[in-house]
């Protein structure tokens, strides 16, 4: 594939543009929700004509999200963002961590990996239930330099799901301090307190930054 981006994936109103490396519709709707904010236009895979589906081979957060944006910026020539996240569970000893999305194995779903998760804690107690969502962003530009970013959000997890926003593991897990999980929340209200929420608002300036280099070696 051509990694020079073609006359549609050019800005047409002036936005700086930036490729989110994920299939994850609900990713890349949460993204565009925080950086519309600042003027960034995300693009999905979809919208540059990008099948990537690279192996998540390391060994953590940082490792993966690093991999798969060097993966799409070398493919599409743009500047791309790409995330790796996923629940730790204490008394897990961290687990599910990376991977999280595949906890029941490849390909599960969602639903899937959450009933194995509440299985494997049933005889576990509320007050034993601490857990944290962790967020890895990776910013890599064109020209292979990298940016990454981190955040966390504390919790605990529920005995049952509960509510019907978000995505992953959201219906049992409690923010700390929060008495509604993550799928009882309005968006707004979970991007404020969330992983990924808090390491995109950390990106934002390394992002501008970088958007802004990009362009001025376009000489534009």
């Amino acid at each position: 594939m051509s990694t020079e981006p073609t006359t549609e994936q050019e800005a047409t109103d002036g936005n700086p543009r930036v490729v989110l490396a994920t299939n994850n519709v609900k990713k890349l709707r949460e993204l565009r929700r925080i950086l519309s904010a600042q003027g960034i236009e995300v693009l999905g895979l979809a919208d540059v004509e990008a099948s990537l589906d690279p192996p998540e081979t390391e060994l953590t957060f940082q490792g993966n999200a690093v991999l798969k944006a060097k993966a799409c910026a070398l493919a599409t020539g743009l500047p791309a963002l790409a995330d790796d996240s996923g629940l730790s569970v204490e008394v897990l000893a961290g687990m599910p961590g990376v991977r999280s999305a595949r906890w029941a194995g490849p390909g599960s779903t969602d639903q899937e990996n959450l009933d194995l998760l509440l299985r494997q804690l049933a005889d576990v107690p509320e007050e034993r239930r601490a857990a944290k969502f962790v967020c890895a962003l990776a910013l890599v530009l064109p020209d292979g330099t990298a940016e990454v970013t981190h955040g966390e959000m504390p919790g605990r997890l529920t005995l049952a799901p509960r509510g019907v926003n978000g995505f992953g593991y959201d219906p049992i897990f409690l923010p700390e301090g929060s008495e509604q999980t993550t799928a009882e929340m309005g968006p707004s209200e979970k991007d404020a307190i969330s992983h990924r929420g808090r390491a995109i608002r950390a990106m934002v300036p390394l992002l501008t930054a970088a958007l802004d280099k990009v362009k001025a070696g376009k000489g534009e």
